[in-house]
This record gives C-alpha cells, structure tokens and sequence, in this order.
C-alpha cells in the first residue's frame, strides 16, 4: 500500500504539471520550490525578456517559464518539478549518489565580500557532462543569505571577481573574446531588495554593456586593482626567447624541442619562450585614464609569477597605499632541484626590486599587508626540498626588515590567511586532526584559538568585513561540496549563516549515508584515526563489499574534503563500505606523523593501511572475499605496493596515476626535488639503494596475481603515465585480469567532463566485477 502510494503521488504531480504548458497552476507552498530551483531555466531566455518578469513568486515565476519556454525545456522543467515532488518520499526511497549526480553538481569558489559589508561576489561554475562544458559566471549573495543574484550570463567564462576599492563597479576576467581580458560592470542597483521582506534567487543583470578598458595580447589572469584605485596589476605570458623557427629559418616545415638544461616540462607543459610576468597598467576607478601601455615589473627575467602549477592571485599582493606590490617567484638556477621560492617587493612608481626572504632556504609564498602597512605576513617552510614541510606563519616588519615566526605554537599547516581589520591579528584555516577549521592568532605573542567546530573542513575562501565582525567562508564535508557560510564573531560562541545552498536539487533527492570515526592501533601500538562510510540504508545483518581508500600526497589528510573524482560518498552510495585510515604520513595530526613516510613509503604507511583493512574485515558485515583497494598519486603507488605485499587480503585494486619503479620514476618525472626528499636521492648513490629496494613496488612484480584497473593522464608530467604503462604490461605478462584507461588530454587529474564520467564508469564497472558477487555467498 505505501508504495502504491508513492507511485500515486508521484503521477499526481506528473498530471498537475502536464496540464501547464500554456499557464501554470498554483502550487501548495508547503511543497512549492524555491525560487532558485528555476534560475537555469531563467537563464536560458533572452534578457530583454526575463526583465520583463514582475511577479517574482515561485508561482509566478513557474507561470512565466511554462508561457515562454521552448516545448522541449518545458518538458524537462515539468520533468524536474516532478522529481523535487518525489524528493519529499520517505527517505528509504530516495536514490543513490550517481557519477552523473557528482558531475552535474554546480561548484562555488572565491568569495569576495563588498566595501560595504552587505554583499558577497563569488564564482559559481555549472557543469554540463553532456555538453563536455562547464558554464562559469559571477553571483552576489546578500551578508544575510537572502538574496542571491545571478550578475554575468556569458558562454565563455567569467571569473576572478573583484570589487573596485570604491565598490561602484565590479571588474572580472572574461573570456568572451577568445583569450581572457579584464571586464568591468557598474555594479546593479541590488540594494533596494536588502528592504524587502521576501527571499529569492534572481537574475537582474546590470543595466550598462560590460567594458574592456584594454586589450592585452596574450590575455590576462591573477587581476587585482590597487587600493588606491590607480592601477590594475595583472599576469600574462610575455615572450623572451627565440622559438625553434626563427631560429632556422630555413626548416619552416621542422617539428621539434631542443633544450640544453632543465627543466624540460613542468606539470602538463612544454617549457617554451614565454614567461608569466607581472604587469600594471593606470587605470583610475573614476574619471578618465592616461590609456599608457602596461608595465612589465619583471622586465628581462626569465622567471615567472605566480609560481607554477597551483600558485594563483593569493601570490600577488598590494600594499595599502598602492605604492607597491609583493609577489612570489623563484628566482632559482636550479629549478627542479628546488622548493625555494621567495617574496619579491617592487616599487610602483619604478626602481629596485627587493628580495625580502632571501636568507629563508624553504618556499616563501603568498604574501600579504596588514591594514595599518606595518606588516607582511606570508606562508613559509624551513626546509628546501620538502614540499610538505609545515606550513609557518611568518611576519615580515616593513620598517626595519626583521622577520619573525608567529605560528611556532601551532603544529599545523597554515592555510588561506585574512587580516583582521585593526591589524591585531591573522585568521586562518588549518587542519585539526581529519577536519579543517578557522583559527585566530594573535600578532603580539602567536597565541591562537580556534574559533569554529564540527565535522567539516572550513575552507574554500575566506574573507572579513571591513568591521571585522563578520567571516565569510567556505564550508564542506564529505556528504556535501561548498557552500559559503557567514560566521559572526559576538562572544565566545560564533553564529553560523548558511548563504548559498546551489545544489538543494539534488541532495534534498539523494538517499543519506552514515560516516563514524574509528581509531585503530598499528603494529609498533600508534594510534591513528579512519573515516568509515556506511551505504545507505545499511543492514548490520548483511554482507557488504568494502573497499580501501589510499590516500595520495603522500601527505594530504583524508579530512572532510567532497571530492569530484576521489569521491567516498559516491563509492559508499554505490553499496560499498569505505574504510578511509588518515595512515602515517599525513598533516593534521602534527608534522612528526606526517614525516614519517618519506624515504619509507613501503614501510609504516603500509602497515596502518593493512591494519585499518584488517580490524575492519573483523567486522560481520564485511564480505572477505570482496575486499579492494584503490588509490591515485601515492595512493596509486599505495595500490601498487600493496599488490605484491597483501598475501591475499584484497580481490581486486584500481590505481590512478601511481608511482610503480622508483627508478625510472627519477629520470623521468619534472620536479626532481621530489624524489631528492622523498626517495634520499638519486638511484645510482649507493646509499640509497636500500630505499629503493625495499620500497619500489616493481621489486615485488614476483607476487603479482590480483586483478587491477591502471588509469593514467598522457600529459601528467609529475607521475609520467609511463609508470603505469609499465605495471599493466607486468601484469598483462603475467596473465593477471588488468585493464588500463589512458586519457590523452589528462594530467595528474582527469579534468574533462566526459573524461571524468568514463573514468568513473570504468571504476565502478571494474570493482562491481571482483567485487559484488553473482549469487549470494554464505560465508563461514
């Protein structure tokens, strides 16, 4: 009877729907969508058309869709409309997280509050699998979560929002001509609905034509305006060196790289003759401007800012009074051999550029001035070499050039810094064990508090108001990808204002998943902490097939990230437990765990890895015959190794771009500094050979028999896909059930839509056929 019910419901709403084509019935608000459940479709009308909407009810705007949509978007809002009427069904019927769920999830970044405290500019990009497409556009959301407007509708993207200093106009990075160029909008007449007493999400673009102020010929990116509102400063690639051709002109039909030294390639790249120089260009927020050429501030260097591949705009930085610009660049002979960036200051109106970390030996990056200018403050590690060393917190004092430490309390990585407005102290996000959250740290003595709590990771933007009583964040966890949230700081307990809420759609439709905490104790008695994530509707009384979760890095936590490729709750949604150990090797449980994997990748790492697999194949609910492992990066090496060391454990492994022959992954990878720190060295020393013996998972090909996925990226220059071709032909020699997915467009990461959905099929496929037996088992 209570599925009748269901199915009942169900075509009701179908039929209520079906009859709207022409005008839309009104709805029972207690089931009525909200408002922002119908801005895509909004978005797909001309503009002039969609200005001409009054009734900004739901009902209204249902009406308004139904009488001006094409038939074939009618029938897929209708189709939608139906679905959100299904979500309100109990919750043991709501559907399963799918790999087209995860990848039609619109993603949210960069939140940038107005000079008035009362708006938040973010970036929202859309993804569209079928298309192969993402859509990328800016918003504004309201300080108290009640209005969210749509402000740029473009096919190609925009991003980099910023306010003008003046907050009058908003300026972004648009790629609406072909390369990116800077665009610039007055800002719209929002304000008048910060009085009104409804809520919704609305599209009202501004009244004027974005402008271009310039052209730049190789584009631009990293866009910032000074605070004084005289200069833009911008990245773009300028060209320094001869290119093969001009230097043979002779041999126009030649094909070829020629190099001298390295580095050769650098991530997902060719080294060429270009360089990612820092350029300024005057251009006043009010009034007319002079229109001079841009200004290379790194004039005849053959060196780059922001430091590549993951350095953006938090690189770049301008003093207060827009006299100045601190940026990150390494300024090295020996490029990949080093971690060694520095912060460089240059005057605007011209002279001499200044290193001011020149006798820090680890990476300097991310500069920042205080608001009073008495201060830089910048993220910095003490070793050269070692990429996952801590992350320090460090002050530079302008006037007299002294550096000092501030976070030497604090056994923590530092993360994305703001100022407080008076200048007193620094706010943060870190890592606190398997969570992320917002730390405050005092300027006079480095003492800290941590000033949010819970099971998330806090992160993915921050920002204050100018008042510095409210933060703006980022806030995840492993159920739900980011939403910003408004923190405001009165007393000890802060109050928490959830903002943006872009993917209700989905997940009001998505069945839940139960995740618990374990601790489990390693051969040598450590202590170390594992995420396990349960399938819906789980059943103590069942058999589930489980798999275990490698982590890469080698040193990221497995905290409470909402990955769209390494996604747990998708692998638990898919019938599947997860065990997820935060193994040896990891931040958040302070540096001495985190450094005790390098130069011992096959050793303690290992161990916490089998001994999470092991308490849980304990369990009576566990199937012990269907038990894989899967990892990518690291956690492919972890695969790979565990391959030829698990004596049976494991029916099946998938592994993504792992590290399989030290060896070769030493003459062949980009960065060699990596392999310097983490392997001792190069393979020819003989002091290193032991690590290379007892950790290279070839060494151990003699013990190969399970079956396994290899997956790999043509263009990933950091684990070159090499290293996977060389596992599936050990395993195709050996006669082992292997399949091997190569993406010639991907890197480390399998970036395309398409790519990344295949990917996921290929993964389920592959585990679903080792893992999920035909019949049922009866398993002693």
């Amino acid at each position: 009877m209570k599925k009748f019910s269901i199915i009942f419901f169900g075509i009701i709403s179908f039929i209520l729907f079906s009859d709207a084509q022409d005008k839309a019935r009104p709805i029972n608000p207690d089931i009525d969508p909200p408002i922002e459940f119908y801005t895509p479709y909004l978005r797909k009308l001309p503009d002039a058309l969609v200005k001409s909407l009054t009734d900004t009810t739901s009902t209204g705007i249902l009406e308004f869709l139904m009488t001006n949509l094409p038939d074939a978007e009618k029938r897929e809002l209708k189709s939608k409309i139906n679905d959100y009427h299904m979500s309100r069904v109990p919750e043991a019927k709501k559907k399963s997280m799918t790999p087209e769920i995860l990848l039609s999830l619109e993603r949210i970044s960069d939140p940038q509050i107005s000079p008035d405290g009362k708006w938040v500019l973010y970036t929202k990009t859309i993804p569209k699998y079928l298309e192969n497409k993402s859509y990328k556009d800016l918003y504004v959301v309201s300080i108290d979560g009640k209005w969210n407007i749509q402000i740029t509708s473009d096919p190609a993207a925009d991003y980099n929002g910023r306010w003008s200093p003046n907050g009058k106009k908003i300026y972004y990075i648009s790629k609406s001509t072909g390369k990116p160029q800077i665009n610039i909008i007055d800002v719209p007449d929002t304000n008048k609905l910060l009085t009104t007493n409804t809520r919704g999400v609305w599209r009202m673009l501004p009244n004027v034509t974005p402008s271009f102020p310039f052209i730049v010929e190789n584009g631009v990116d990293n866009l910032s305006w000074s605070p004084d509102g005289k200069y833009f400063a911008f990245t773009s690639d300028f060209k320094l060196d001869s290119t093969l051709k001009e230097k043979n002109p002779d041999l126009p039909e030649a094909n070829a790289r020629v190099f001298n030294n390295l580095p050769i390639r650098h991530w997902d790249e060719w080294e060429d003759e270009n360089y990612n120089h820092l350029f300024i260009r005057e251009f006043h927020q009010e009034g007319p401007s002079d229109f001079k050429q841009p200004v290379d501030l790194m004039q005849g260097e053959r060196f780059e800012t922001p430091v590549k591949p993951f350095g953006g705009i938090e690189q770049i930085a301008w003093s207060p009074d827009g006299k100045e610009i601190a940026y990150t660049s390494k300024k090295v002979n020996n490029y990949v051999q080093t971690t060694n960036t520095d912060i460089y200051i240059v005057p605007i109106a011209g002279g001499e550029t200044k290193n001011i970390t020149k006798d820090l030996k680890g990476s300097d990056s991310d500069p920042l001035y205080s608001p009073d200018g008495k201060w830089i403050a910048f993220h910095s590690q003490e070793h050269d070499g070692f990429e996952s060393d801590r992350i320090r917190l460090m002050l530079y004092n302008r006037s007299n050039g002294d550096i000092k430490e501030l976070s030497k309390s604090l056994d923590q990585w530092v993360g994305h810094i703001i100022w407080a407005p008076d200048s007193k102290s620094i706010y943060f996000a870190a890592e606190d064990k398997a969570t992320v959250q917002i730390y405050q740290m005092q300027i006079e003595d480095g003492s800290w508090k941590i000033i949010t709590s819970g099971r998330y990771n806090f992160e993915g933007g921050l920002d204050i108001t100018k008042d510095g009583k409210t933060l703006v964040c980022g806030r995840r966890d492993m159920t739900r990808p980011h939403e910003f949230y408004a923190i405001e700081m009165k007393g000890e307990t802060p109050l928490y204002f959830q903002l943006t809420d872009v993917n209700s759609f989905y997940f009001n439709n998505l069945a839940k998943i139960n995740i618990e905490e374990k601790w489990f104790q390693s051969n040598d008695g450590k202590k170390f902490q594992s995420w396990v994530l349960y399938p819906p509707y789980f059943d103590s009384t069942k058999k589930y097939p489980m798999i275990t979760y490698c982590q890469g890095g080698p040193q990221s936590t497995v905290s409470q990230f909402f990955s769209f490729r390494w996604n747990l709750f998708l692998m638990a949604s898919q019938g599947y437990v997860v065990v997820a150990p935060n193994r040896r090797g990891l931040p958040g449980f302070g540096q001495e765990w985190n450094n005790a994997i390098s130069k011992d990748w096959g050793g303690k790492a290992m161990e916490d890895i089998l001994t999470a697999t092991d308490e849980m194949l304990k369990e009576p609910y566990i199937n012990k015959k269907h038990v894989a492992a899967v990892g990518a990066s690291a956690g492919g090496y972890a695969v790979f190794w565990l391959e030829g060391n698990h004596k049976k454990r494991f029916c099946a492994f998938v592994s993504h771009c792992g590290v399989f022959n030290f060896e070769s992954m030493y003459g062949s990878t980009e960065e060699l500094w990596f392999p310097d720190w983490e392997f001792g060295g190069p393979y020819w020393n003989k002091e290193n050979k032991e690590i290379y013996d007892k950790n290279s998972p070839h060494e151990f090909a003699l013990n190969w028999d399970t079956p396994i996925m290899i997956s790999t990226g043509e263009k990933d220059f950091r684990v070159p896909y090499t290293q996977s071709l060389e596992a599936f032909t050990l395993a195709q020699v050996k006669g082992i059930p292997s399949k091997l997915v190569i993406f010639p467009e991907g890197n480390h990461w399998i970036e395309g839509l398409q790519d990344a959905l295949l990917w996921q099929r290929e993964f389920f496929s592959f585990l679903d056929t080792y893992c999920k037996p035909k019949e049922p088992e009866n398993e002693k």
